[in-house]
């Protein structure tokens, strides 16, 4: 029986996975291979899927755990979702995670009884955001759990992905380029925007049934890599290869983490139902009042003087806002540490009103 590939998409929060996993989806559809989708999201409702779902082709299936990192969840609940996935017959599994799960734990699963002879891990694809890689060590001071899971997310990925690069200053990228080498000093690192890669040689090593990044691993394939990078427009770091990052060493790095193996700690993540119009400009301030201890927020909401729902994503005091076909209800999704939940409830509320009351009478 062939083993199905499961290719691992981890990242901090705003760092581009969900874009990734939507440029994946669009290649497997390119190359006729039906691909299905584990997404796992902290909050009880999500953004993400909907986004997901919307572009979907008919013989595609996604699966949500939602309410709690992927890591923390039942084994059982875990092994359910692929089995319902693998019962779809996919030809490669792709698993988005939460911004704040190590991806290591998630190999483990894997490696369950259930599904051992079922599914093959391939490899994990980090991204990263540019601007704010360099500060997380500063900013999760609180959390130092968060920081040494930000860290393996680098540490044991087969390829990492720099988002947010427009604009970047050369010794910006350097400094960037040595932290992360100083983590994964073998994986290929891209420097590029909105994950936009070129994703041909993930797909022609999944098609000959091969990781991308064990000792093993071809010169050819490396030079395929850097070329397709290359031509793409895109920067390549390669670094030596040596059999100590190979995957199938992955549980020889466990003595190297500290007792505590949990993904995150004090992470938490609210709900605030938009029952209203909100103002874009007051909106964006009341997000960035919050940094560095809001991580993220991302929902659906209807904004004033717009027409439709718009998808609004923040990350690194960064907001961007997409019109988008949605029918659903509205909410904005906020992921923070130790955030003052009913001050921001409060705060919330009068922001949702005060934009309903000015609007406009037909």
């Amino acid at each position: 029986m062939t083993r199905i590939p499961v290719i691992i998409l981890s990242g901090f929060l705003g760092s581009g996975k969900t874009t990734l996993l939507l440029r994946l989806l669009h290649e497997a559809t390119g190359r006729n291979l039906q691909p299905a989708v584990l997404m796992n999201e902290l909050g009880t409702i999500d953004v993400d899927g909907r986004l997901i779902n919307a572009t979907m082709q008919e013989n595609q299936v996604l699966e949500k755990l939602l309410d709690g990192c992927i890591c923390c969840s039942k084994k059982s609940e875990v092994v359910e979702s692929m089995e319902k996935l693998l019962h779809k017959r996919p030809d490669v599994i792709f698993v988005e995670l939460t911004g704040v799960a190590n991806p290591e734990e998630v190999v483990d699963l894997l490696v369950e009884p259930q599904l051992k002879e079922k599914v093959r891990f391939h490899s994990i694809l980090t991204t990263i955001d540019s601007y704010y890689y360099l500060e997380y060590t500063s900013i999760f001071e609180i959390d130092r759990q968060l920081v040494r899971t930000v860290k393996r997310q680098v540490k044991v990925a087969d390829m990492i992905i720099v988002n947010k690069t427009e604009g970047m200053k050369e010794n910006h990228k350097n400094k960037l380029l040595k932290a992360l080498r100083k983590q994964n000093d073998c994986s290929p690192i891209l420097f590029t925007t909105y994950s936009d890669i070129d994703l041909a040689p993930v797909f022609d090593i999944i098609e000959r049934q091969e990781p991308i990044n064990t000792a093993d691993l071809s010169v050819q394939d490396l030079a395929d890599l850097e070329v397709a990078a290359h031509e793409s427009g895109h920067h390549y770091e390669k670094g030596q290869k040596h059999s100590e990052h190979a995957h199938v060493h992955l549980h020889a790095h466990r003595h190297e983490q500290e007792d505590a193996n949990g993904s995150y700690s004090r992470v938490q993540t609210f709900t605030l139902p938009a029952t209203g119009t909100v103002q874009q400009k007051k909106l964006e301030r009341f997000l960035k009042s919050y940094h560095p201890r809001l991580l993220r927020a991302k929902g659906y909401l209807t904004v004033e003087s717009k027409t439709g729902i718009y998808l609004m994503q923040y990350a690194a005091k960064r907001t961007e806002w997409e019109a988008v076909e949605n029918t659903g209800e509205c909410y904005l999704i906020l992921i923070g540490i130790d955030l003052p939940m009913e001050e921001m409830r409060q705060k919330w509320k009068e922001i949702c009103l005060e934009a309903t009351v000015q609007q406009p009478s037909l």
